[in-house]
């Protein structure tokens, strides 16, 4: 699998306005902009560093897959995700080694990248997404 870099970290927030002056005002990461992606019942707001992200997501749906998370777990640290430089073939080759996905195949998340989730128990825990970008 041809992974080419930490592309984001995903961070679960009740409010990204609330969030904002701890990301922006203490660390002062530039507000990229916030997207609502409706399918996955989340806002996001993404702030670069270097040459990866910090993605805040707020639900938009308790039933939602972040609403979920905030109920069980609260704020804090959601997923890790990868920049892969073919998205098919890197599911395809953890297809091949019985990695367990959440998706087997992409599916559109923020700014028009194209994802997939490796299973957190594949991961010790760890909630990885796979992500390719235009």
């Amino acid at each position: 699998m041809n992974t080419l870099k930490l592309d984001h970290i995903g961070i679960a927030v009740e409010k990204i306005d609330a969030a904002l002056p701890v990301w922006e005002g203490i660390l002062s990461l530039p507000l990229h902009g916030i997207e609502e992606v409706a399918d996955q019942k989340v806002k996001t707001a993404f702030m670069p560093i270097g040459e990866s992200e910090i993605e805040l997501l707020e639900s938009t749906d308790p039933e939602g897959p972040i609403g979920k998370f905030l109920a069980a777990k609260g704020q804090g640290v959601h997923h890790l995700a990868f920049r892969v430089a073919n998205i098919e073939a890197a599911l395809a080759e953890l297809k091949a080694k019985g990695v367990r996905l959440i998706d087997e195949t992409p599916r559109y998340g923020a700014g028009g990248a194209r994802i997939a989730f490796i299973h957190p128990k594949a991961t010790g825990g760890v909630l990885v997404e796979l992500c390719e970008r235009a």
